[in-house]
């Protein structure tokens, strides 16, 4: 896996062609356009990635992960069966880093802290869902099925958090964002999308939003946050559980996140919308007494996310 501490701080990007971001590697390949190829004009031979102006893509996917013992491998394929899209294998993908830092936590015993942590009580037998897919049930969570087909139209292309966490006490939604926004709206004009999403569970929109819809998703564009709300909160409200929605990002951005949705949301004891960053776990990671730790702190102190449209290094999170 390549770091801040193997790539160039700065790469040089012409109208037609781009350097291997590799230090010392004086690899040049075609400029890629428009969508990211994995073809072997732009791949460096050497280091085994595909490059573009922005980011780089390894030809093997366990380049770019932390885990992959043959339990972790099997898991990650599994998960792939329900999973709908995957760059696990890229530079700056939320899926690589989400994994990375999420089955630490699951294999080391430290989910309970964290959450713990975050909803400030103390959180038991933590049971993990990555993207979907649940370890216990060898499928797409049930839960969640039956809270797509409540809400969603076309529930097979339904909403995918990236973590679920359920515990005893509390459950738990993660939206983790690397470098994309949390401004998303609608990709489809059909009324019925949105006649779903309101009226289903005997209209538990009202019960959980202050703001209509086109409000929250489409003036506001906070739609990805409003489905993870609505089926979360019903998903933990039909289980006794309490909700928590956490948007995890990193700690230069969406500052003002809470204060910007939760204008829209009802919370109260039982639910509740929470800010967190990836600096909030590689703190706490820090403090541990971990045998393993290191390899997480130096993941977190050279992680990268591509190259900004100068051709600058950017790095993933300020440690």
């Amino acid at each position: 896996m390549f770091g801040a501490n193997e790539l160039k701080s700065a790469i040089k990007v012409t109208e037609n062609f781009v350097e291997c971001p590799v230090r010392n590697c004086k690899t040049i390949v075609p400029r890629q356009r428009r969508r990211f190829q994995r073809s072997d004009k732009f791949l460096c031979p050497e280091h085994a990635i595909y490059i573009s102006p922005s980011t780089f893509e390894y030809k093997k996917q366990t380049e770019n992960l932390l885990w992959n013992e043959e339990a972790d491998l099997n898991l990650l394929k599994r998960i792939a069966l329900v999973k709908r899209e995957s760059r696990i294998a890229r530079d700056n993908s939320e899926d690589a880093v989400t994994w990375n830092v999420f089955r630490f936590l699951e294999k080391e015993n430290f989910l309970s802290r964290y959450l713990s942590m975050l909803s400030k009580s103390e959180i038991r037998n933590p049971e993990i869902v990555y993207w979907s897919y649940s370890q216990s049930e060898k499928n797409a969570w049930s839960k969640l099925v039956q809270a797509r087909k409540e809400f969603e139209l076309v529930p097979e292309k339904g909403s995918e958090p990236d973590i679920i966490i359920k515990s005893d006490k509390a459950l738990f939604v993660i939206e983790a964002k690397l470098k994309a926004s949390n401004k998303t709206v609608p990709s489809s004009k059909d009324p019925l999308v949105k006649e779903k999403y309101v009226t289903g569970g005997c209209g538990w929109y009202q019960d959980v939003f202050k703001s209509d819809f086109e409000t929250v998703a489409i003036s506001d564009r906070k739609y990805e946050l409003l489905r993870f709300w609505l089926l979360g909160s019903w998903m933990a409200q039909n289980q006794r559980l309490r909700f928590i929605l956490v948007n995890l990002v990193p700690a230069e951005r969406e500052k003002d996140i809470e204060t910007q949705f939760k204008k829209h949301i009802k919370e109260d004891t039982n639910r509740a919308f929470l800010r967190s960053t990836w600096e909030d776990i590689y703190r706490l990671i820090q403090e541990t007494d971990n045998r393993k730790k290191h390899l997480m702190l130096d993941y977190f102190r050279n992680k990268t996310v591509g190259y900004d449209r100068e051709g600058n290094l950017q790095r993933a999170f300020s440690v």
